[in-house]
Order: C-alpha cells, then structure tokens, then sequence
C-alpha cells in the first residue's frame, strides 16, 4: 500500500495558517490538465535496480487510476523519463554528488537501456505523452520541451505523480507552479524512500506550491466531468 502519511492530517494544519482553507482549487477542467508520471521507470521501480525505490511499485495502481480517470475526461497523461544525457560532463556536479552510485546511474539511464524503459505495469496508451527530461525537473531550461508541449495543448493545470516524491517529484512541481500551472501533488501516488522524506515533501507542497488530492478525489472528480463527444 501507498506509505503511511496521514495527508488529511498535514492539510489540516496547513488550513490554520490558510483561514481555514485545506486546498486553493476547486474544480479541474479535463481538457486543460496534465497528469505528469515522473520517473516510473525500471532503474527507479525495479527491484535491485540502481536507484531502487519500492514504493514505487506500491503506487503504480494509483497512479495508473488517474491516468485512466484523466484519458477518459479528455486529458492529457505525459510520461516522463530522466535520460542521461548525451554529453556525460553536461551535468557535472551532478556526476560528482552520485559517488559510487555514478556509472551505475549513467549507464542505467541511457537511452533505449532496460533502465531507461517505463515500469511494464504502467498504464500506457498510444495517445498518451511521452517525454524525455535531462535534470531532475523537465521544467529547467533546455532539459526537456514539456513546456513547449504543454503550452501548444492550452494545458494550465499539472498533475503530479511518480518518483521520488522528494527529488524529482517535488522539483518538477515546484517548477511547475512557479511558471503559473496550477498544481496537484497526489500524497499516495508518489513515492520516496521513507514515509519521513515523503512527510517532509507533502507539508512544502501543500503550504505552498501544490494542491493536495487524493487519487480518489481526483477520479472522483473527473468522473462528474461531462466526457467531451
């Protein structure tokens, strides 16, 4: 099961410094709105893979929930996976930061490797996104064209899910509601290595970049939403 954080809990305190108010929005429209599955790849979900988180296997029916909710409605699900780039040196400090776990991540992460390729129990359809980022936020410039491709779409919302809940997850959202998308962090749809670390992540999203939902409150919404013909 999805970890153990009482997510009600941490948006009610984030409602006594809010006046009262557990999140900012109230209603998604389909058509305007992308789910972002960060990172579910095998280096990352796999187990014994170089930079294993288990939870990730744990939220990969959540996740796989609201896509499915989202393509029903209309929307947009963009799968994204990190890929090393081309020029090893284009990220040094990075490189550096890894240690040991660097040629294992390098490796790992390069393009077509089993490393690389999306968790096999994802929902993926053929309709659906795929993009290819070379930092830990595929909002930072040149390491992806997620931008370019939300913004040819009319896309003002993000939905944000995927691994690690405190890396790569956080960083996209918070890029992501700092170029003015509306954003939703899904507590039991990301994962981190540690129910602390995931904590730690939801009380910084919730207090200030990111509405938190729920993937039942998510497909619960979407459901009411009028499919488009």
């Amino acid at each position: 099961m999805p970890h153990a954080v009482d997510h009600a809990a941490i948006l009610d305190r984030i409602a006594q410094t809010r006046g009262g108010e557990r999140n900012v929005l109230q209603r998604i429209d389909p058509a305007r709105t992308a789910h972002l599955i960060v990172d579910m790849q095998n280096g990352f979900v796999e187990e014994g893979a170089p930079v294993e988180v288990p939870m990730a296997r744990e939220v990969t029916e959540e996740i796989n929930r609201i896509s499915a909710a989202l393509r029903d409605a209309g929307g947009t699900n963009v799968f994204i996976r990190y890929t090393t780039p081309a020029d090893e040196n284009e990220w040094s400090t990075f490189v550096t930061r890894l240690g040991p776990l660097a040629e294992a991540h390098i490796g790992g992460f390069r393009r077509g490797e089993h490393h690389w390729q999306l968790w096999p129990e994802l929902d993926v359809r053929d309709e659906d996104l795929l993009v290819e980022k070379r930092r830990f936020s595929p909002f930072v410039p040149g390491a992806s064209d997620l931008h370019e491709v939300l913004q040819a779409r009319g896309i003002d919302t993000v939905i944000v899910t995927g691994t690690m809940t405190n890396c790569c997850c956080e960083a996209t959202a918070r890029d992501a509601m700092q170029m003015n998308y509306r954003t939703i962090f899904v507590p039991d749809a990301n994962a981190a290595s540690t129910d602390a670390e995931h904590a730690a992540t939801l009380h910084t999203m919730g207090r200030i970049f990111a509405d938190l939902w729920s993937s039942e409150e998510i497909a619960a919404m979407l459901e009411r939403v009028e499919t488009p013909a």
